[in-house]
């Protein structure tokens, strides 16, 4: 399984010739794509959400995706996939002519972020087992998801990602939320965890800013609102306790 941007969970399988396609499920809500051919896997594009050259057209998820560069964990005891997913967050985008100059951006096109209408949430943490390919459990936040993700073979998984500066702990098998603690600022960084004499520690960097800081700032702009979320990077160590 491949969390892809486009809000598909993409199930591939390696066989003699390569790798082949065997199905495509959506994680979060998407409406760019019609159909995905069974065989190949190959999406058809709904027109109506397809931006062009002087053609606006908005589109779910938003061009960051379902999933940005924060990666999911799996976990060979429980069997699930955890994706830090970002959801009910869309794009409005319209292609224009651009001309290259040094030093400037050459996207060729006008994109703001959108809220989708209704949604009570933008971020979740999703639990997927690989074997049935069904969502078994999902934690929704507030804001969009940032938050790189580490499971251990203690059953806990850990990530930050949200906003409200929060690195969390869950049961990696119910998805309860077990611990928490408010750091210095968001965490977007990798958690990792080490041993030292016997006993387990779990490092992560607080430090906001990149991704999510403009996604935040998209948001904001959308609502009519100001996110404050303090800078600044702390390397913060917890023991985990038997």
């Amino acid at each position: 399984m491949h969390p892809g941007r486009n809000g598909y969970l993409w199930i591939l399988e390696r066989g003699p010739a390569g790798i082949g396609f065997v199905d495509a499920e959506p994680y979060v809500y998407q409406n760019a794509f019609t159909a995905i051919d069974p065989r190949t896997g190959r999406p058809s594009y709904d027109p109506e959400h397809t931006p062009g050259t002087g053609k606006p057209a908005s589109f779910c998820p938003s061009l960051t995706g379902g999933k940005n560069w924060p990666p999911a964990a799996f976990n060979p005891g429980t069997r699930l996939l955890y994706i830090p997913a970002i959801e009910n967050v869309c794009t409005s985008m319209e292609g224009r002519p651009v001309e290259y100059t040094p030093g400037r951006m050459f996207t060729g096109a006008r994109s703001t972020y959108e809220i989708r209408d209704g949604a009570d949430h933008l971020g979740e943490l999703q639990a997927w087992n690989l074997d049935s390919g069904e969502l078994v459990w999902r934690r929704e936040f507030a804001s969009p998801n940032w938050g790189p993700v580490l499971t251990t073979a203690g059953g806990l998984v850990f990530m930050g990602g949200t906003n409200d500066r929060h690195f969390r702990a869950f049961d990696a098998a119910s998805g309860d939320e077990l611990w928490s603690i408010r750091t210095n600022s968001g965490v977007i960084g990798i958690p990792s965890s080490f041993a030292v004499d016997g006993r387990q520690y779990i490092a992560v960097q607080s430090g906001w800013g990149v991704d999510a800081q403009r996604m935040q700032g998209g948001l904001d702009r959308f609502r009519g609102e100001r996110t404050h979320v303090p800078q600044g990077g702390v390397i913060w160590v917890f023991a985990i306790e038997e």
